[in-house]
């Protein structure tokens, strides 16, 4: 597969994203001949375009990966400001297992649990940052009098992380419900952290907002912003120097099986920065009281009952979602491309 000079407008080379940088470089590499005469580097790209075409395709992944996230979350809530006892046995002990027992207890059901509030909060974060990354590239672009045409990673970075910034504020409300939804266990005995029983994302929304008023809605909506802004400051960077290695050491060719690969590679090593910001979102957004006043005030006392080893509860399953995620996030992006395609 040959790489190319211009991506399609509403998926640009480069992007910054938690869960689809690594979407937008192959799709650059497959479709370089139809992008190169439909989209001009001087025109600003279609926000739209962007936000239907993100927000499907992530749809797809996530129905895919729901399993990981509520793996992920139920491992990151158990045993909240509690340290383990010695010889004392937890409900979850790994992702294989935590598999095996929701799967027991609670059925396909439980391990999709969540998944109609995450697929509105896939269209809403992802279909907002990839809509949004070009016309904010070509905004940066046009101030600083650059063209539009030639990668430029300082300019590719502040996009993304604005864009994912935009996106993590405008859809932290879902992302609450959705931890909520999937915190949530119908087996007594394999429930961790609060329980929130709701019966769907309406029913949450509007309870939360009763009890808990605005602010209960966006409540760790700053947990949210550091999560993505983490995320999307890093993930370019290892993504492109994986990449790099891959082709120039590694001796592969710079097309889907690179890019696969470059993925899961950089998801580790993005995992291991962003996965302490992700205990501290699911946490804010679990709490149903004031049991942290804030980021910081989780984090200090995250540490200080369950040890520096509780920034990475989840650890596996996190990275079991991001790295599929970004890979069927292109997959699923190429057929929705396909199709925008035809209509045109």
């Amino acid at each position: 597969m040959a790489s190319s000079s211009s991506p399609p407008a509403f998926l640009p080379s480069g992007t910054t994203t938690t869960t689809t940088v690594a979407a937008s470089s192959l799709v650059n590499n497959a479709i370089s001949a139809t992008a190169t005469t439909k989209a001009s580097p001087t025109k600003k790209p279609s926000a739209v375009l962007g936000f239907l075409a993100g927000g499907i395709a992530a749809c797809g992944a996530v129905t895919i990966t729901n399993p990981a996230e509520v793996i992920k979350t139920r491992l990151q809530l158990q045993g909240e400001l509690m340290r383990q006892a010695p010889g004392s046995k937890r409900i979850y002990t790994n992702s294989g297992q935590a598999f095996l027992h929701i799967a027991k207890y609670e059925g396909i059901r439980g391990l999709q649990r969540g998944l109609g509030c995450a697929y509105m909060y896939q269209i809403m974060m992802n279909g907002t940052r990839l809509g949004l990354y070009d016309p904010i590239k070509h905004t940066i672009h046009s101030a600083l009098k650059t063209d539009p045409s030639k990668n430029n990673n300082a300019v590719n970075i502040a996009a993304g992380g604005i864009g994912g910034i935009l996106s993590a504020a405008l859809a932290s409300p879902l992302f609450l419900v959705k931890t909520r939804l999937q915190s949530f266990s119908s087996h007594e005995a394999s429930r961790v952290g609060q329980q929130h029983y709701y019966k769907h994302t309406v029913d949450a929304l509007r309870h939360i907002y009763k009890t808990e008023g605005l602010r209960g809605i966006y409540r760790g909506v700053d947990a949210s912003m550091m999560r993505t802004g983490a995320g999307s400051a890093v993930q370019l960077p290892l993504y492109d120097v994986v990449k790099q290695k891959m082709i120039h050491v590694g001796g592969l060719e710079n097309g889907a099986l690179c890019h696969g690969l470059s993925s899961l590679i950089s998801g580790f090593f993005l995992c291991i920065v962003m996965n302490p910001f992700d205990i501290i979102s699911t946490r804010m957004f679990n709490q149903g009281g004031s049991l942290y006043k804030s980021p910081a005030d989780c984090l200090v006392k995250t540490v200080k009952a369950e040890g520096i080893s509780a920034l990475y509860k989840g650890f596996t399953a996190h990275y079991l979602r991001i790295g599929p995620h970004t890979i069927f996030t292109f997959v699923f992006m190429e057929q929705v491309k396909k199709v925008f395609e035809r209509l045109e």
